[in-house]
């Protein structure tokens, strides 16, 4: 089966880039700096239904989006999640938390927050500052 995005995702986000398993983009509410990664294989709803390779390289994924946001924002913590409820197809959430944000110390999910939109210019700005970091990263491995 073919990989497509989910109208869900690609409506609440901003495209950054492809890597070599995930889909990268920037959740369109600015309130935490928050990526999504997709994993670019079609049907896929479960991380155990990627083949073994995919699995290492989700993994190794995960962490360098993890590692951009520590370095870009450095926040308190940084938040990552699978949960699919509203949204079946495998994506992953990584966000930075911080103890000063509205929903800390519980899950973001657990507050009713107004969404914040970037603008345009604020949204090419962020993406080209991820970009970026995940370019330095890569030439660091």
């Amino acid at each position: 089966m073919d990989f497509a995005l989910d109208k869900r995702l690609d409506d609440s986000s901003h495209f950054i880039e492809d890597w070599p398993l995930c889909r990268v983009s920037l959740k369109s509410d600015r309130t935490w700096p928050w990526l999504y990664l997709v994993p670019r294989r079609g049907g896929i709803r479960e991380m155990y239904e990627l083949p073994a390779q995919d699995q290492v390289q989700l993994i190794r994924e995960i962490g360098m989006a993890q590692q951009a946001l520590q370095t870009l924002y450095t926040p308190d913590k940084i938040n990552t999640a699978a949960l699919g409820n509203m949204v079946p197809q495998l994506h992953i959430h990584i966000f930075a938390r911080y103890k000063t944000d509205a929903a800390w110390p519980k899950p973001v999910w657990a507050i009713q927050t107004d969404e914040i939109p970037y603008t345009e210019t604020d949204k090419l700005a962020e993406i080209q500052k991820l970009k970026s970091c995940f370019e330095k990263l890569r030439q660091g491995e």
